[in-house]
């Protein structure tokens, strides 16, 4: 056991099917207390277990491709629709599975999660109460009512990271700060990034302003 946690998780898979006994070892819970991903491919291949030991998972997706995830949807054209599809929905169903599956989970790290939900989020916080880290980072679809989720089941909460969340408003942090003042909070650049704006909004607010002028 203790050899196989230098092992990466291809590496562990691989020695597992040498043999019955390596294969109890990499079944072993003990082994998959922590686990890193870095891409969403990575969560679809059958090299790890979930379970209740699982501590710590952080999923970190550093790459060009992030910046399409980004983009409005009603902006992004064909081709990038296309992209998106194909892993959409893969980040929130895998979490979707810890909340089911590892309730102790201590923290949690999602970067370049363009595509995960507050509805995810809120589900997390009230299926892993233990849960004490939680930070993100360019998750463009995470607003105010993560913030909101966190006060409400975020009792064990000590750490919470919401950086270039350009969705995270000045109004949703302050409500962190009096609702949860044993929180350390950072929120790099989010609430002064521009905020996503549907089309009819865009319209209006322009609309608004030519008003402004005219009078």
């Amino acid at each position: 056991l203790h050899l196989f946690s230098f092992l990466d998780k291809n590496s562990r898979k691989s020695l597992a099917k040498t043999c019955h006994k390596l294969l109890e070892v990499f079944q072993d819970p003990l082994l998959w207390s922590l686990l890193n991903f870095h891409s969403p491919v990575e969560l679809k291949k059958d090299n790890f277990l979930l379970g209740p030991a699982l501590k710590y998972l952080s999923i970190c997706w550093y790459s060009e491709r992030v910046k399409v995830c980004n983009i409005e949807d009603w902006m992004k054209n064909n081709f990038q629709k296309d992209f998106c599809n194909r892993h959409e929905n893969t980040v929130n169903d895998f979490l979707l599975e810890v909340c089911n599956r590892c309730p102790n989970l201590l923290s949690l790290t999602l970067s370049g999660c363009g595509h995960v939900t507050d509805d995810c989020i809120l589900l997390l916080l009230k299926n892993c109460p233990n849960l004490k880290a939680l930070k993100l980072e360019n998750c463009v679809r995470i607003t105010d009512q993560t913030l909101e989720a966190v006060t409400l089941y975020g009792g064990s909460l000590q750490t919470l990271h919401v950086d270039f969340c350009r969705n995270i408003t000045q109004t949703g942090l302050e409500r962190v700060r009096e609702k949860c003042p044993s929180v350390t909070l950072r929120a790099e650049r989010s609430a002064n990034m521009i905020p996503d704006n549907k089309p009819e909004k865009k319209w209006m607010l322009e609309k608004a302003s030519r008003k402004l002028v005219q009078l």
